[in-house]
């Protein structure tokens, strides 16, 4: 559920920096879509991967999210600059890329909702809830 999460944060907030800035998220000339595509596609795997390790245990810390974060942004950013390297070839236009990343905020966006939604998770596990249930759904008996 929280992945679902993250990725909705990421793309409002990468969206939100493109508009704010009046910039692409990436501004190299001869790229196309696919490195944003695959650095989010690995990001999400990261994050569902490290958050699941994370909650795994049954009193989860709030601790792990740094790890979530971080690990999700470096993910991304390294999902960005291999796509770009094998789209393009050149190993110059893949750091470029990556540096757009970091230069132009992308990559504090993609932190900071990885941060946020791996603490929703961690507090979801901690507080044991479930999916919201209508009251016919209850086991419990009416009275």
């Amino acid at each position: 559920m929280t992945t679902i999460g993250f990725f909705a944060l990421a793309v409002f907030g990468l969206g939100a920096l493109s508009v704010t800035t009046d910039t692409d998220i990436i501004s190299v000339p001869g790229l196309g879509q696919a490195p944003g595509i695959v650095g989010m596609i690995i990001a999400l795997a990261a994050y569902a991967g490290i958050l699941w390790l994370a909650v795994r245990i049954a009193h989860p810390r709030f601790r792990s999210v740094w790890v979530i974060s971080i690990a999700t942004a470096l993910a991304h950013l390294l999902g960005v600059g291999v796509t770009a390297l094998v789209e393009t070839g050149e190993f110059v236009t893949a750091l470029a890329a990556m540096g757009d990343l970091i230069t132009g905020g992308a990559s504090v966006v993609v932190l900071a909702a990885a941060a946020v939604a791996g603490w929703a998770g961690v507090a979801l596990r901690r507080t044991r809830a479930s999916r919201p249930r209508w009251p016919w759904e209850r086991d419990e008996p009416d009275v």
